[in-house]
């Protein structure tokens, strides 16, 4: 996303990953300070969808996540900042299992992205459906072996995808 949008726009966000909703949420207020933004391209879930093995229970249960999302997005909303939101890439949850120390289940996956995709209409934010980005393409040739992460081609598919959903953001603030 930064080679992509060198020149244009400066990339900036935590070193580390963020984490599941949880974190997202007590961290916002120091990262909104930290980066000052005038646009946030966002997405937390796949850390939420983590299972130990054998249990039925996600690491964030749905109705906590989904009250994680409004209270995120109210908050940038108050701030006056605009707010793209990118949906959980896929899984393939066989390779998962047979590489993590935990599992992630795509029937999750779905129900926690259309629990995004619920907040993001009430709030009315522009989505980046990366899910769907990645599904279109074939997720068995851009995920590596543990099932969640991406080998170099298919980071540079999904780098390409949110710098051009944010470029063309970036010009509606320009016009407006």
């Amino acid at each position: 996303v930064r080679r992509e949008l060198e020149g244009l726009a400066e990339v900036l966000g935590p070193e580390k990953n963020g984490g599941d909703s949880d974190n997202v949420l007590r961290n916002l207020p120091e990262w909104l300070e930290t980066f000052p933004a005038d646009l946030v391209h966002l997405n937390c879930g796949l850390h939420d969808i983590k299972r130990p093995f054998g249990s039925s229970s996600n690491g964030i249960p749905r109705f906590q996540y989904a009250d994680n999302l409004r209270q995120i997005f109210s908050h940038l909303v108050a701030h006056k900042i605009p707010v793209i939101w990118a949906t959980s890439t896929p899984v393939d949850e066989k390779l998962h299992h047979q590489n993590k120390s935990f599992d992630r289940f795509e029937a999750d996956l779905e129900h926690y992205n259309a629990t995004a995709l619920e907040a993001c209409r009430e709030f009315g934010l522009e989505v980046d459906d990366l899910f769907g980005l990645i599904e279109r393409a074939g997720k068995s040739a851009y995920l590596l072996d543990d099932g969640v992460h991406f080998k170099p081609e298919g980071y540079q598919l999904l780098g390409r995808e949110v710098a051009r959903v944010i470029r063309a953001a970036l010009e509606k603030l320009r016009l407006k």
